[in-house]
C-alpha cells in the first residue's frame, strides 16, 4: 500500500528524513537529475530554510520505504508566471509503472495553490504522465548561464 507524507514550512523533516529524500532524488532522477547541492537548495527553498516563498515536499512510501518524492517551490508570482514550479519528481527506479507517479502528481495538484509549471526534456517518458494531468507546452525555455 502506498501512502504519502507532506513536508512544508510548518511540518519540516528531521535531518535524517531530509538527507534520505535528497539522496533518493539524487539516485532516482538519474540522467534528469542535478547535483545533490542543487537538490538540497530546492528542498531548503520549499521548507523556507532559506529566504524564499516556500512550497512543499511530498514523499510516498511503499512498505515503509521511500517510493517517490516531489519538490515544489512557490514562485511568489501569479498570472504571467505560475505560482508554483514543480522542481523535482522521481519514483524509485525499481518501482516504476506501479502508479506512484500518478499518486504523487495528484497529491501535488491538490496541495498547490494556483498554477504549476515544470520543465521536462522532450524525450523524458514522464512527459506523457504530465500531459495526462493537463500540462501543456506553451513555451520553449531558453537560458543564459552566467
Amino acid at each position: 500500500m502506498i501512502h504519502t507524507k507532506v513536508f512544508n514550512t510548518t511540518n519540516r523533516p528531521n535531518l535524517k528524513e531530509k538527507e534520505s529524500l535528497i539522496d533518493f532524488l539524487f539516485d532516482n532522477l538519474q540522467e534528469y537529475g542535478d547535483a545533490k547541492s542543487d537538490i538540497e537548495k530546492a528542498v531548503n527553498y520549499s521548507l523556507k530554510e532559506t529566504t524564499s516563498f516556500g512550497g512543499f515536499v511530498v514523499v510516498s512510501f511503499l512498505e515503509n520505504e521511500i517510493s517517490g518524492v516531489v519538490v515544489v517551490n512557490q514562485t511568489g508570482m501569479k498570472g504571467y508566471i505560475p505560482e508554483n514550479i514543480l522542481v523535482y519528481i522521481a519514483t524509485h527506479k525499481n518501482h516504476r509503472g506501479k502508479g506512484i507517479g500518478k499518486i504523487l502528481m495528484q497529491k501535488t495538484i491538490d496541495l498547490a495553490e494556483g498554477s504549476i509549471a515544470l520543465h521536462v526534456e522532450p524525450e523524458n517518458p514522464a512527459r506523457f504522465l504530465y500531459e495526462k494531468f493537463g500540462f501543456s507546452s506553451k513555451y520553449i525555455e531558453m537560458r543564459l548561464k552566467k
